[in-house]
């Protein structure tokens, strides 16, 4: 009989402390890695990503075998799924065997849902179409490393209201007076359901969630200034002209000099040239190789949580 699990589907899911424990766990797996040995001994966790991935699947794979893990990866192309199968008869042969199974679909949420409809499996959302809970939790690791603390951090998200923002709005909006600053251009803003989920975490938290695209309210003072590819993985823009309304979004000097003390986020991979200035993603200001090392930790973390219950 297999240990009770957990899933990481959504981080509307999670309880606040749930995330406090996973991000909490990442910064000491990152600071002490005697911490984190086997405690994945005897588990098999399989990889399957159908679109493509560096630091995610990388973070997953890696983390598993550090812990002590063993790992079964699939490609797109792996699965009966596509030739077919219901993916409900995927999940029941999968868990049978597996005790977790990490999946970057960019499919629907009730996709992933399906392969959460069991409790033999732990299911790990490595990005869906709606949001990447996996991306936030690592950069809370890395707030928390930076800043020792969360509380009253103020962050400008710079960009697409993508998967990334949608999860970095229902993570942050947890946190003691937070203010989170979504400067997205008309028409690609985060989803308002994000949006309202996050207005009833703020209740709670006493965290702000502003929206806006005039270059007139932008805040005068930010901790962190993020930003993402304007194009997520697996995505495209029915406007064949939506570049030209992204270009004054783009992270530059002169935007950075306004806030001479903020740090430079990006959850890679990086276009430079169009949502950052190299000078910018490659200055002294910019965390995002650190950021993207949490990734991992991050992953040890997440697979900690679903599997030593």
């Amino acid at each position: 009989m297999k240990k009770s699990c957990r899933h990481l589907i959504t981080l509307q899911d999670l309880s606040d402390d749930d995330i406090m424990q996973i991000m909490d766990r990442g910064v000491e797996f990152a600071s002490d890695s005697s911490s984190y040995k086997n405690r994945l001994a005897d588990k098999v966790i399989g990889i399957y990503f159908r679109k493509t991935s560096t630091r995610t699947r990388t973070g997953f794979s890696a983390a598993a075998l550090r812990m002590g893990g063993k790992i079964i990866t699939y490609g797109p192309d792996d699965l009966q799924e596509n030739t077919g199968e219901a993916t409900e008869d995927t999940v029941k042969v999968l868990s049978s065997m597996l005790d977790c199974f990490v999946a970057r679909t960019s499919g629907s949420p009730a996709e992933m849902r399906t392969y959460a409809s069991q409790q033999q499996m732990a299911v790990v959302n490595a990005m869906s179409a709606d949001e990447h809970p996996t991306q936030a939790l690592a950069d809370l690791t890395t707030l928390k490393q930076q800043f020792k603390s969360l509380s009253n951090l103020r962050i400008l998200y710079i960009g697409e209201g993508n998967n990334t923002a949608s999860a970095l709005t229902l993570a942050l909006s947890r946190f003691k007076g937070v203010e989170l600053f979504l400067f997205c251009p008309p028409g690609y803003s985060v989803d308002n359901r994000f949006i309202s989920i996050s207005e009833q975490y703020t209740k709670n938290s006493g965290a702000k969630v502003y929206e806006f695209s005039n270059f007139e309210d932008l805040p005068s003072e930010v901790d962190v200034v993020y930003t993402t590819r304007w194009e997520t993985t697996g995505s495209s823009k029915a406007d064949p002209l939506w570049k030209e309304v992204f270009k004054p979004y783009s992270v530059t000097e002169d935007l950075m000099n306004k806030y001479p003390n903020a740090i430079f986020m990006h959850d890679l991979p990086a276009h430079r040239g169009e949502e950052v200035q190299p000078e910018v993603i490659d200055g002294p200001k910019s965390i995002v190789f650190k950021q993207a090392e949490n990734k991992y930790y991050g992953a040890m973390a997440a697979l900690d949580w679903c599997l030593n219950v």
